[in-house]
């Protein structure tokens, strides 16, 4: 069967000619514009704006266009890429892009000043019917290309004239000069005088300028078509007024909507008008099968729905149909209203077949007006799924003459999804230190697969990825050089343990014998800090140690409480304090208030302390660490005060997503970086990392009646810390003749750790202690290291780091201790 072409009664009446490759017809029609500047409209069937669509399709036609933009750029320059999309019709597809390229923040050019919210820039759009562009970053460094040369990737719909594009680089060029630009359209639409033109702009202003497009070819103009055009819309008009205007013409009220309750993540960006990060990506990643099943339970037997969207709120209500698509038994359509006005046609070779007409209702700043939307009267739906702004959801909305009333009108269901609108707070916490230069601009997270096995959602590394860098060196070769050059032990890395089939095999069994433990202890941790620190606390944990904590308590609160909690990992060096970068992108992007910093267990208490140091020169952050396991007695926010085998204790990397000890070296780490880290992807064959996770995970449901116990008689005991393990380690520090209590390592985790990385000199165990020990021992046994079991001690084991090395042991300060 022939299928008509819905550009065929414009080309046919104005001599309009499309010709380009073979996909063009299939991805645009023609319309007629209602505007004094052009006579036709190409309408996309992918976009998603006029045509209402497969969200599937109009959310793939951006990401793969983000794809090849990637694979353009390269992995580098893709990772420090940001993409700028255009309003209205574009906020969509330039984010969509974004997700293509994986890694780039993002932003799209908005008609809606934000009091408080100062520009970073704006341009006009020539053809436009609505013509300012503002500019509107949360970060005003999101624009710059310093210090590391992003290019820009910028976003339209089409590709026609060029200047629109091209007029806002020339103008951006001039504020954030950079090297590359990356335009991406849909379609590239420029004529042969117009093509030439791109080259030349490019050595004019000294960058490379590539074009990525779907589709390419160009629209032959007769002479006079503007005149043509606008006569015969004003004939159309004249002749079908009442059909054109929609159910103004007397349709009659439909029932009143229903309201959807969304549960929106706190906090996170309505789209991409002030920037959305990967992080954000991730939040929103993580919610969004929520509410799609709250929307898809409230369609009820609906079979064919429209998620429709609101001008510039393009991307959440294009996501919201995605996922709601995957799930749903009826069949979803998208598009969005808009503020273009176009002339309705009821003909197959014509791409507007109807046309709903209501009054602005988000108080634009240019002044009411009239909104429409297209082609959904007459197109079958039974319910619609309307997803506005919380600043449009205003009476006019409501109205008899709004937009819920005009749809109800054609449908028998309408559904109104309400995202919070998005405002950046005013002043960011920032360090007292006012006199240090704030970075320029901090970038991303990492995030898994790219860097870390975790999936992206479990944890942002706020690190750098120091892979390719030669770090690793012996034990006893690293002691002789921190002692010999008194370099500090961050500077290198340990060479990665690798498990003997004896000790992998002793690993699962420990966690097969404390998953339930584990899993309640990060029940138990979780619900304290939700009851005393924060309803929706933001977790940081300590790489790398407490990330798989902090991974674990991100899942309890998915799991008990439906929260999709943000979980950052940072560094923090003895003697040298937290990252301070870190802590100026958490307080740029967080309530301080609400950041939570998460550890796996306490040993004499070092890090308690330094973290407390740390966080003096920062205002808003609460330096309380919460751990799972506090057997030192240096903590009041912990899961338990049993010193027992945590199973991601016995090995490195490869239970901690892979990740190596963090890194902070002068000529790795700048003032403006963050601390380092290496990714061993060549691990991946031994990785346990996930394993762990899931394991103690699927133990959640059996431990829930025990948390809760445990948690009300910890909300009432007094957990003031005691350091009795401090006073203890003292005592073993003389009792030895070490008199060093940094050469003495308390707890499970500890003696585990200096196993692995330090030169031990001796193992103490507490006796009968066997259940804990067996990876502790089998280590021990083949280092050569005895293991002495002793009475009376508050731990289950401590390591003892062996005197020889002890000039090459770090003190406290960071620096080497001399000999005894």
């Amino acid at each position: 069967m022939d299928v008509v072409w819905t550009g065929s009664w414009v080309a046919e009446r104005l001599g309009v000619e499309l010709v380009g490759d073979r996909e063009l017809r299939e991805l645009l029609g023609l319309a007629l514009r209602r505007n004094p500047k052009r006579a036709h409209l190409l309408v996309s069937n992918v976009l998603g704006k006029h045509v209402p669509q497969k969200p599937s399709v109009v959310y793939g036609a951006g990401f793969e266009l983000g794809e090849r933009v990637r694979d353009l750029l390269g992995e580098a320059e893709a990772r420090r890429a940001v993409v700028l999309g255009y309003a209205e019709t574009a906020t969509g597809l330039g984010h969509a892009v974004a997700d293509g390229l994986g890694v780039a923040p993002y932003l799209h050019s908005t008609r809606r000043p934000v009091a408080g919210v100062a520009r970073a820039g704006g341009f006009e759009e020539a053809h436009s019917h609505a013509t300012s562009h503002l500019l509107l970053p949360e970060d005003p460094d999101l624009l710059s290309p310093a210090p590391s040369g992003a290019p820009l990737v910028l976003v339209d719909d089409e590709f026609s004239t060029g200047n629109t594009v091209l007029n806002t680089i020339r103008a951006l060029h001039e504020l954030y000069p950079r090297e590359r630009y990356v335009i991406v359209a849909l379609a590239d639409m420029r004529s042969a005088a117009d093509r030439g033109r791109l080259a030349g702009f490019a050595d004019e202003i000294g960058a490379r300028v590539d074009l990525v497009a779907r589709s390419a070819g160009t629209v032959l103009l007769p002479k006079g078509v503007l005149e043509r055009g606008q006569s015969l819309v004003a004939a159309q008009e004249a002749a079908a007024s009442a059909s054109a205007s929609g159910p103004a013409g007397g349709a009659s009220a439909g029932a009143a909507p229903t309201r959807v309750e969304l549960d929106w993540p706190a906090g996170l960006p309505d789209g991409g008008r002030h920037g959305f990060t990967p992080a954000h990506r991730a939040v929103l990643e993580a919610a969004l099968p929520g509410m799609a099943a709250r929307i898809d339970a409230a369609l009820g037997d609906a079979r064919r729905v429209l998620v429709l969207g609101f001008e510039e709120l393009m991307y959440a209500p294009l996501r919201l149909g995605t996922v709601l698509e995957a799930v749903s038994t009826a069949e979803v359509r998208y598009s969005t209203t808009t503020r273009s006005p176009v002339l309705a046609l009821d003909d197959p070779g014509y791409a507007i077949r109807s046309r709903l007409v209501f009054p602005a209702h988000d108080d634009p700043a240019d002044g009411p007006g009239d909104r429409y939307a297209y082609n959904v009267a007459g197109a079958g739906f039974d319910a619609v799924v309307a997803v506005v702004d919380s600043t449009a959801d205003t009476p006019a909305l409501h109205a008899p003459d709004g937009l819920l009333a005009r749809l109800a009108a054609h449908t028998g269901h309408v559904l109104l999804a309400v995202v919070p609108s998005y405002v950046p707070p005013r002043a960011p916490a920032t360090p007292r230190a006012a006199e240090r230069q704030e970075p320029s601009m901090l970038p991303e997270p990492l995030r898994g697969p790219a860097f870390s096995s975790y999936a992206a959602d479990d944890v942002g590394w706020l690190l750098q990825d120091l892979a390719g860098t030669e770090l690793e060196a012996p034990t006893e070769e690293r002691e002789e050089a921190i002692q010999s050059g008194g370099a500090h032990y961050a500077e290198s890395l340990p060479v990665e343990y690798q498990p003997t089939p004896q000790y992998q095999d002793l690993f699962q069994a420990a966690l097969d014998s404390s998953a339930a433990r584990v899993a309640r202890a990060v029940g138990t941790v979780t619900e304290t800090v939700l009851a005393e620190r924060s309803p929706r606390p933001v977790l940081v944990s300590l790489a790398r140690a407490g990330t798989p904590v902090g991974v674990l308590m991100r899942r309890w609160a998915q799991y008990r409480h439906g929260l999709d909690l943000p979980h950052y990992a940072v560094s923090i060096v003895r003697g040298r304090g937290i990252d301070a970068n870190a802590l100026r992108w958490l307080a740029a992007h967080h309530d301080p208030a609400d950041v939570v910093f998460v550890d796996g267990w306490t040993g004499k208490g070092a890090i308690t302390r330094e973290l407390a140091a740390a966080l003096a020169e920062f205002e808003g952050f609460d330096p309380e660490i919460a751990v799972l396991a506090d057997p030192g007695g240096c903590v009041r926010t912990y899961g338990t005060r049993e010193d027992f085998l945590i199973p991601s204790a016995c090995l490195n990397s490869t239970v901690s997503g892979l990740v190596s000890r963090t890194v902070l070296r002068a000529d790795l780490v700048g003032p403006d970086d963050f601390h380092g880290a290496k990714f061993y992807r060549e691990l991946a064959g031994t990785d346990v990392s996930g394993h762990f996770v899931d394991t103690v995970a699927d133990r959640f449901g059996d431990v829930e009646d025990a948390v809760d116990a445990d948690v009300k008689e910890l909300l009432a005991a007094d957990r003031a810390p005691t350091w009795e393990g401090w006073a203890a380690v003292e005592r073993i520090s003389e009792e030895y003749g070490i008199h060093d209590v940094n050469l003495v390592k308390p707890g499970v985790g500890e003696t585990t750790r200096v196993l692995l990385r330090r030169v031990p000199w001796k193992i103490l165990a507490k006796r009968g202690a066997d259940a804990d020990l067996a990876h502790v021992r089998l280590l021990a046994e083949q280092r050569g290291v005895p293991v002495e079991e002793v009475d009376d001690l508050p731990y289950t084991c401590v390591g003892l780091i062996h005197p020889r090395f002890t000039r090459g042991a770090t003190g406290a300060d960071g620096k080497a201790v001399t000999g005894k």
